[in-house]
């Protein structure tokens, strides 16, 4: 869901840059204090990163002028919580631009309010939520990771529809085109990514334990924190 390299009008494409800098610098901040407090989750800090790195270079050919594939970021969401994953996420992003041509620094602001911004905040409130209401650990993650990267893929389309309304029906004719479209791709993507995550977080429950007990991820519902 990586919108091209000068594919946005510039005003817009600053608008998004404005829009994702509050969650970019509060993440920052955020990520320090989670280094300092907690210097052992470096290691878990970098798979995070190395995690959304992978899945969301897995580029499909979707809507001109963009792309599906998962996002990767419903993992560090639950491990580190939102503000985190948007730097995680924004690095990503800043890296897959300059090094794979996938995005681009133009569009980084609205790739980064999509992907590292609404996503994860999606992901950690279908989480709390699960948790909250009894769910499992698996069921928590699987959702959280489908669900954020279903969310990112939503807002997505409404950016390309705002950039390019339909002549005839506007922007909500643009955005029914341009989920449609994304919908065929990026929801057996969201399934599968859900799944994915799932499976890590058991091996990460196996090998690290004790870091998931540190960062919460290993408690009761009840206790899960707010």
């Amino acid at each position: 869901m990586h919108i091209a390299e000068g594919y946005l009008p510039p005003v817009q494409a600053a608008a998004w840059f404005a829009a994702s800098a509050p969650f970019v610098v509060h993440g920052s901040r955020a990520l320090v204090r989670q280094v300092r407090q907690d210097p052992e989750s470096k290691l878990l800090l970098g798979a995070a990163g190395a995690f959304t790195f992978a899945l969301s270079a897995l580029k499909i050919p979707s809507v001109t002028g963009s792309s599906s594939h998962p996002t990767g970021t419903g993992l560090g969401t639950v491990l580190f919580r939102p503000p985190v994953m948007s730097v995680l996420g924004g690095l990503v992003l800043l890296f897959q631009a300059v090094l794979l041509a996938h995005g681009g620094l133009s569009t980084l602001g609205a790739n980064v309010f999509s992907m590292a911004v609404v996503g994860p905040w999606v992901a950690y409130g279908v989480y709390l939520l699960t948790r909250r209401l009894g769910g499992g650990l698996d069921v928590a993650v699987f959702l959280a990771a489908a669900l954020g990267g279903l969310a990112t893929y939503c807002v997505t389309s409404m950016q390309l529809a705002w950039a390019f309304p339909d002549p005839t029906s506007g922007f909500l004719g643009a955005l029914a085109k341009f989920a449609g479209i994304f919908a065929v791709t990026q929801i057996p993507l969201a399934i599968s990514e859900g799944l994915l995550s799932v499976l890590v977080v058991r091996l990460l429950t196996r090998v690290s334990g004790d870091d998931l007990r540190r960062l919460g991820v290993l408690r009761k519902p009840q206790e899960v924190p707010a």
